[in-house]
């Protein structure tokens, strides 16, 4: 649109549309895209022996909501955290859940996501009095604000972090500024070692297919960047 605004200026128009296609090819690159993820999911990964603590929080985000037609909140793509967070459990790792969620910016439904996030997990097995409801959080600023209300009041300081791998860094930044001892839990991984391997793959058609952007992978970059964003964000706010 900007370039047509340029016509009478033709190097300014022709520097645009390069620029555009340059930001179009290395946002759209499979390379660029799945090295800038793992930058962000392999700075905390599982570790073979999880420490316990005395509760586990779990960031909302993981359902979608059982509005009609839909019979019950359905999983998302992060969903693994719910899942991942009732297998730990099940392990006892933490005798306590608290699910943190509110409504959310966009969201119409009747019921809150940390209230989502309980009623999956009683389906998978978690007794429904050990899970604590924070249900008034939209963002992950207010998740540890507000997490920091009930379990501070609690005297409760070490706590395991479940969310997804790409938010995990921004998340443990600020619950850490709240005063939490946090024992990062990741899950919902993209980029695995099989796959992040499959890019480097000599065969040509791949190199070429990998070479091609496109939108899911633009997406991907987007979604990182906003990431990295809020950790400089945050991180200028401290000092």
């Amino acid at each position: 649109m900007a370039s047509l605004f340029l016509g009478r200026k033709p190097r300014l128009q022709k520097s645009l549309v390069i620029s555009v296609v340059g930001v179009l090819w290395v946002g759209g690159n499979a390379w660029i895209s799945a090295g800038f993820l793992r930058s962000l999911e392999w700075r905390y990964l599982p570790p073979k022996n999880l420490p316990k603590a005395e509760v586990m929080v779990v960031l909302g985000g993981g359902l979608l909501s059982g509005d009609y037609p839909r019979s019950s909140p359905e999983v998302s793509g992060a969903g693994d955290r719910v899942i991942y967070a009732a297998q730990l459990y099940h392990q006892g790792a933490s005798p306590h859940i608290l699910v943190s969620g509110g409504e959310g910016v966009l969201s119409n439904s009747e019921n809150t996501q940390a209230e989502d996030m309980a009623g999956l997990m009683e389906k998978l097995g978690v007794p429904r009095q050990v899970i604590w409801l924070e249900k008034a959080s939209r963002n992950t600023e207010e998740n540890a604000a507000f997490s920091w209300e009930i379990l501070g009041s609690k005297g409760i300081r070490r706590i395991i972090l479940i969310t997804s791998a790409m938010h995990m860094p921004r998340a443990v930044l600020l619950f850490e500024r709240q005063g939490f001892e946090v024992i990062p839990a990741p899950t919902d991984f993209s980029i695995t070692q099989r796959s992040w391997k499959s890019l480097f793959e000599p065969a040509p058609v791949n190199f070429l297919f990998n070479l091609i952007p496109n939108v899911s992978n633009m997406a991907q970059t987007t979604s990182v960047l906003k990431e990295y964003l809020g950790l400089f964000y945050y991180q200028m706010m401290r000092r």
